[in-house]
């Protein structure tokens, strides 16, 4: 599998891991949630993770599966026009602090534009927008961002996950490596999935 990355493959391996919920509406229908943990095994179409909870999760890997990578960014690459993801939290002194950051390359620009809760703590949201303004203080950096007509305020710690996709192959899927899935929990807990997501050298995916 080549390295290079596909525009489209990475494109939608975005909108899978950051539109998904896990909102179920009876109990036989199928419901997305997100595996996040390090990969336990691979034994040809079936991935054991080892969650972040500590658990083992068995993921049964569709036809044709994809994998796609994380590498690590800065916060100086964030720049007014970007188009980003940013987790957050509400702060006492107003606001949100990113609990983490994902700058999406230029052809992706608008992919799942909106503010939506997230699990990756509670009352924690996501926020898929354009940059409007960065700016760099001496507690860190703080960017506004727009998106469907509506103003959001974001502060980033000096220590804030900063990532954005890079290509990947599934020999990047060796015992440790992290990653996360976003998949579909069947009625009967099993868990099956199209695309996995890894970090690459050693990142951690912080989404």
């Amino acid at each position: 599998m080549s390295r290079y990355l596909n525009t489209s493959h990475v494109a939608a391996l975005a909108v899978g891991i950051l539109l998904g919920t896990s909102h179920v509406t009876s109990a036989a229908d199928p419901r997305n949630v997100r595996v996040r943990g390090d990969v336990a095994s691979l034994t040809g179409d079936t991935l054991v993770v080892k969650t972040r909870e500590g658990a083992d999760q068995t993921v049964t890997l569709k036809p044709d599966w994809k994998v796609g990578g994380i590498r690590k960014a800065s916060v100086d690459d964030i720049k007014p026009g970007d188009f980003v993801g940013i987790a957050s939290l509400p702060r006492q002194d107003g606001g949100d602090g990113a609990l983490e950051v994902l700058i999406f390359p230029a052809a992706m620009k608008g992919t799942g534009e909106g503010s939506r809760p997230w699990d990756l703590k509670p009352n924690s949201s996501m926020t898929n927008a354009t940059v409007a303004k960065a700016v760099k203080s001496v507690d860190g950096h703080t960017v506004t961002l727009t998106y469907q007509g509506k103003e959001k305020t974001i502060s980033i710690a000096d220590d804030t996950p900063i990532v954005t996709f890079t290509a990947a192959r599934k020999s990047d899927l060796t015992p440790g490596a992290h990653i996360i899935v976003m998949g579909e929990k069947a009625s009967d807990g099993t868990v099956s999935a199209a695309r996995v997501t890894v970090g690459t050298n050693g990142i951690v995916p912080p989404m």
